[in-house]
């Protein structure tokens, strides 16, 4: 259980020893193919471990993150009242593999993505910059958070326009900047092609989703290449028809957002609601279409898959296959190796989801009340 462990503190560990080229910072599984924000958290842990030899204490630090990202992930969930109470003793206590990839296999996405929350919450409190500078901060532990870029793409022209939501690209790209100073100097093109490589092959044994594919064609540029074109028209009919509320043209999302009709209205508990929607969506429409799914990819999504189901009207007599379909894709996720049924199974559950967002959900009409939870009549002014 502690071989990749292993491998992120033999990578990490050239760094602490000097090294600076990053095509010489390798472990047990290979090259280090992780930004630098990797790096650093690591070479913490590094530290704070021993060398990485108190995997035990590794082990209870990993717990504690555990329980901040249940935190940050019921506080997004308090604030849409969309889920009903039962369905967290699922997202608690009934995932052995999400159990398994925190505390027991010590992976990278874990870290990702209690960083990715966090700046979500603060995204649903209207502070636009430090959202986005942690949002970069999660780009650069592992790229998977990219999967939410678009999403927040749509929320920053939606919030401020095409010349307001620069300021906030360019808090995110300096970071990066900032992160890979050090390895730029030295090797610029190692670090870029190491750890921003959008090309890397994946071995078709560890495949959670294509496991029914013959290994050839997993294998293939031209399936590859679909999944892309799959994943941007997904991204486009979304982006049109279900995350755009206003009856003009989407382009008027490049306006100033006080020029447009209606203008943008402040925060509200709809708003709400439609942002953490556009953001789960636009993640959830990348793993629909990854080229692979690993076992520890299951943290990219498992914790937004409550919310994609309930966000949805819902009769009573409704609950119960939603309940069924988190069960199905627990079990597709605990079969290992994978198989051609749990592959297929994975598939069409993660079809009949598409399916509900897609004839469940209408574009959120603008709304100019406040929200009843947050007595602000001035929220835009606290922005950013």
């Amino acid at each position: 259980t502690e071989i990749d462990w292993k491998a992120y503190m033999q990578e990490v560990e050239g760094f602490a020893n000097g090294t600076l080229d990053y095509t010489q910072l390798k472990g047990d599984t290979g090259p280090l193919v992780y930004p630098a924000g990797f790096v650093y958290i690591f070479l913490g842990l590094y530290h704070a471990t021993g060398r990485g030899s108190d995997i035990r204490l590794a082990q209870y630090l990993f717990a504690a993150l555990y329980l901040l990202n249940l935190l940050l992930v019921f506080r997004i969930y308090c604030r849409t009242s969309k889920v009903p109470p039962y369905v967290f003793f699922f997202m608690c206590c009934a995932s052995y593999r999400i159990h398994s990839i925190f505390v027991l296999r010590l992976f990278n996405d874990p870290v990702a993505m209690v960083i990715l929350f966090l700046a979500i919450n603060l995204f649903l409190e209207e502070h636009w910059s430090w959202g986005c500078l942690l949002f970069s901060l999660a780009v650069s532990v592992k790229m998977n958070i990219l999967l939410f870029a678009p999403g927040l793409l749509f929320l920053l022209l939606q919030r401020f326009g095409l010349l307001g939501c620069i300021p906030k690209l360019c808090i995110c790209a300096l970071l990066q900047v900032v992160l890979g100073l050090p390895f730029l100097l030295v090797n610029p093109v190692g670090y870029l092609t190491r750890s921003f490589d959008l090309g890397r092959q994946f071995q078709f044994k560890w495949t959670v989703n294509w496991r029914f594919l013959p290994e050839e064609v997993f294998q293939n540029r031209a399936f590859h290449a679909t999944l892309l074109l799959a994943h941007l028209a997904g991204l486009g009919l979304f982006a049109l028809h279900r995350w755009h509320s206003s009856k003009e043209s989407i382009l008027t999302l490049l306006k100033d957002p006080a020029k447009r009709k209606p203008a943008s209205p402040p925060l509200t508990i709809n708003n709400i609601l439609w942002h953490v929607f556009i953001l789960f969506s636009s993640n959830f429409l990348g793993v629909c279409c990854s080229r692979s799914l690993h076992y520890q990819f299951y943290v990219w999504y498992f914790h937004t898959l409550p919310y994609l189901l309930w966000c949805t009207p819902t009769t009573k007599l409704a609950h119960m296959p939603k309940v069924l379909l988190l069960g199905v894709i627990e079990l597709c996720w605990n079969t290992y190796p994978s198989t051609v049924c749990s592959s297929l199974s994975l598939h069409i559950c993660h079809g009949l989801i598409l399916l509900q967002l897609w004839y469940g959900t209408a574009p959120m009409p603008v709304s100019h009340s406040p929200s009843p939870s947050r007595k602000r009549t001035a929220m835009s002014k606290k922005a950013q």
